[in-house]
C-alpha cells in the first residue's frame, strides 16, 4: 500500500500571519522574504515522522523547497502544479481543490491549508473514493501541537502505516 499524500501549503500553516518573534535557527528578515522568519524549524521533523509522502501545494511552487523545505530541515519535495483555471468550478470551491483530487488520484490523502471551507469537504468526498483529511489551519498560529495530534488521530483511524 502506498503512503497517504500529505499537502502542505505555505502561507498560513507554516508562516503564521500572526507570528512576531523569529525563531533562532535563521536571522530575522531574510533577504528573500521577511516573513521566512516565522517558519517553525521543529516542524520539518514532526511533518517527516508522519511517514506520510509530503507535497508542496502552495503557490510558492518550486521555491518552497529553495527557501522552505532548508528551514524545515526537509528534502526537495515535490510540488503541485498549477493549472490554469477553466473557469467552470463550482462556485465557492477552492481553486486547489479539483487539482489535488486529481493529483491523489486513489490515494488517501491529507490537506494542510488555511482556506478550507465545507464547500471543499463536501466537493473532495463526493468525488475522491479515499479517505481524505482536509484540515483548515488557523493562519494566525499556524501548525500547532494541537494540528498534529489532529492528524496523528486521523492516519491512526484510518488504519495507515503512517504513525
Amino acid at each position: 500500500m502506498s503512503l497517504p499524500l500529505l499537502f502542505l501549503d505555505v502561507d498560513g500553516p507554516l508562516i503564521p500571519f500572526g507570528a512576531t518573534q523569529p525563531y533562532p535557527a535563521y536571522p530575522p528578515y531574510d533577504d528573500m522574504n521577511p516573513l521566512l522568519d516565522r517558519v517553525n524549524p521543529a516542524h520539518g521533523p514532526r511533518l517527516a515522522g508522519l511517514g506520510c509522502e509530503l507535497v508542496w501545494a502552495t503557490t510558492w511552487m518550486d521555491d518552497a523547497n529553495d527557501c522552505v523545505s532548508p528551514r524545515l530541515g526537509l528534502a526537495d519535495l515535490p510540488v503541485v502544479t498549477w493549472p490554469r483555471s477553466t473557469g467552470d468550478e463550482p462556485v465557492g470551491l477552492h481553486w486547489k481543490t479539483p487539482t489535488l483530487v486529481r493529483q491523489a488520484a486513489a490515494r488517501p490523502f491529507i490537506w494542510l491549508d488555511d482556506e478550507i471551507t465545507n464547500i471543499d469537504r463536501d466537493w473532495v468526498h463526493a468525488n475522491h473514493p479515499e479517505p481524505v483529511l482536509l484540515h483548515k489551519v488557523d493562519p494566525t498560529r499556524g501548525l500547532t501541537d494541537e494540528d498534529f495530534a489532529i492528524l496523528q488521530q486521523w492516519l491512526a483511524a484510518h488504519e495507515s502505516p503512517c504513525k
